[in-house]
């Protein structure tokens, strides 16, 4: 039996549906000039794009939820509560819901509207900024779990030209569909992409969009909409594969996180195009660095060593879009067990034995001051390298609130708190203590010296906060 579906992907790539609509006759055309067979044209003479369309929409569209979230955000020198909206997927009849990281990030409340106007309050399972990835469950009380949900689909099995269609919620209104192609199947984003190169397509996605469904046309969710932009040139759309999303998903509805395992490993494709360097070697993947006191570190492992196999599996990455693949590979060893990994030195077979640690928390938690002015947040390796290089233990002004006490004296984002004073300080727990001391006793004194360290600089400045800005 002729497979419609791929005969349709196969042959309208390049086509804006949205835009253009369909021409029957066009397309047949186009069928012949590419040497379609007589039973694909015939098929194609009772098969209508739109109902391709609305039957796969109809298929998801019911599991689309509209979120809407209440979050707490420190990063303007003071603690403010802010209402967010985004989107997500029902992908059981029980209440499970796939959404983005940064949908649901630092929530203190999240509500969910389903397509047939039920709203239920629900729960963070887990959630991942690494790859951007949340498993939220609906809180349905007595309410039958009978809800509709999205059959999962492969994301590897896409190519460029596939339809695809972006469900969700932009702009906050509620839901929507839009349709267009797979522009690009595994697009690499340097910052973005350490363990998941991402689907790029030319669908709409837009604000609130985050955490909906990339469709194929057999209705099947391929992939979360995460990233969008618009402009003069189209639009250019980013979603997290559903075969990396599913795998997250797993872990936290086992162990209510999903946590990485970090050797301290920096790879380095054969063919590195940005770089300009190229190895000649078909096979492995090069070792670039290996940060300081990793698993990698201790195991012996030296830039410039050419990994091939880990457990026995071979590993390759010819171009910058395979590492994300190694790193996921490498990331999801077991934690505290040795890996046995094989590489090449300058030509000769060597052997390494490396034991990986949990990665732990990827942003450190943040404090705000009040009356001070300014909020803090702990120093982590992974979301502030270059402030951890000066300092691997400690705390940093996160925001600077504005007119405020902080800014009058010239405190200012990202400066390392040394001393507050003439107390030392390393962790939030320093600043809170010191913090409520000061407080405690601001009609005596509210002057106070804070040593800190400016793009390695010391410096020492008066902070004075006797003036009460939040009730002027």
């Amino acid at each position: 039996m002729t497979n419609y579906y791929g005969v349709l992907d196969r042959y309208f790539a390049g086509w804006n549906v949205c835009r253009v609509g369909l021409i029957q006759g066009a397309l047949c055309s186009l069928l012949l000039a590419t040497g379609a067979r007589g039973e694909e044209l015939r098929g194609l003479d009772r098969l209508d794009f739109r109902t391709v369309v609305r039957d796969a929409k109809a298929r998801v569209f019911p599991a689309v939820v509209f979120i809407k979230v209440v979050r707490e955000d420190n990063e303007r020198g003071e603690k403010r509560s802010q209402e967010v909206s985004g989107s997500g997927v029902l992908i059981s009849a029980d209440g499970e819901v796939l959404s983005n990281w940064h949908v649901v990030d630092k929530a203190t409340e999240v509500r969910c509207l389903l397509s047939d106007g039920r709203a239920f309050p629900a729960r963070v399972v887990g959630s991942d900024k690494d790859v951007d990835v949340a498993l939220l469950r609906l809180d349905l009380g007595k309410e039958p779990a009978n809800l509709p949900f999205a059959q999962l689909g492969q994301s590897a099995s896409l190519t460029e030209g596939d339809f695809v269609m972006a469900m969700g919620a932009p702009w906050g209104m509620s839901r929507s569909v839009s349709i267009g192609i797979i522009s690009c199947t595994r697009r690499y984003l340097p910052g973005a992409s350490e363990y998941s190169a991402w689907l790029q397509t030319d669908a709409s996605i837009s604000p609130g969009n985050s955490g909906g469904p990339l469709v194929n046309t057999a209705g099947e969710v391929v992939g979360l909409n995460t990233r969008g932009m618009s402009g003069a040139g189209g639009d250019l759309g980013f979603t997290v594969p559903i075969e990396v999303a599913r795998q997250v998903a797993e872990q936290m509805r086992l162990h209510g996180k999903m946590e990485w395992s970090w050797t301290g490993l920096q790879l380095q494709p054969l063919r590195d195009f940005n770089r300009n360097v190229y190895f000649p070697n078909t096979n492995g993947v090069i070792i670039a660095e290996t940060d300081p006191e990793s698993p990698a570190r201790r195991s012996g492992l030296q830039a410039g060593d050419r990994l091939v196999a880990v457990n026995g599996k071979p590993v390759t990455a010819v171009t910058q879009e395979e590492i994300p693949a190694v790193n996921r590979q490498l990331g999801l060893l077991s934690k505290g067990v040795a890996a046995h990994l094989e590489f090449i030195r300058q030509g000769e077979s060597k052997t390494a034995e490396l034991t990986p640690r949990a990665k732990g928390r990827v942003e450190g938690e943040e404090l705000a001051c009040r009356r001070w002015d300014f909020s803090v947040k702990a120093i982590n390796q992974f979301d502030n390298p270059d402030l951890y290089f000066q300092r691997k233990e400690g705390v940093f002004i996160y925001g600077v609130k504005f007119p405020g006490n902080a800014a009058t004296a010239g405190l200012g984002a990202q400066d390392i708190l040394l001393k507050i004073d003439g107390r030392d300080v390393r962790t939030l727990a320093d600043v809170k203590a010191i913090h409520e001391a000061t407080l405690s006793k601001v009609g005596e004194k509210h002057r106070l010296v804070v040593s800190l360290l400016r793009n390695s600089e010391l410096r020492q400045l008066v902070l004075d906060f006797s003036r009460e800005y939040e009730k002027e």
